[in-house]
């Protein structure tokens, strides 16, 4: 499920905290691809992509965010997937869910509403 939160942070603020939150939580995560954009006007937008192995399921989870602030306040969208196992059933088992939690925990202290 896509995930929304308002902060207020900037977006790029908001990039670094995330990415060192989800990198020193000891977790074996691999950021895979980041993005930013930065507009004469202010605006900024950055797009972070993290994978991680889980043992449980023993598949890959990915978790992608945007961070953005272009049409008024900040805003980051996230939502994890892959996690699971059988290519038919797609069985996640929460994987997807833990991981993109991450983001949550870390910018929990700066969400707006």
């Amino acid at each position: 499920m896509l995930q929304t939160m308002e902060i207020s942070l900037t977006p790029f603020d908001a990039a670094r905290i995330v990415l060192d939150h989800v990198q020193s939580s000891g977790m074996t995560v691999e950021c895979v691809g980041q993005h930013a954009t930065a507009t004469d006007a202010g605006h900024q937008s950055a797009l972070l992509i993290f994978e991680k192995y889980y043992m449980r399921t023993s598949s890959r989870a990915s978790l992608t965010v945007l961070f953005e602030n272009l049409a008024g306040p900040s805003k980051v969208v996230f939502r994890g997937s892959g996690g699971g196992e059988g290519a038919l059933f797609r069985f996640d088992w929460g994987a997807s869910a833990d991981f993109a939690a991450t983001v949550v925990d870390a910018l929990q202290p700066y969400a707006t509403a």
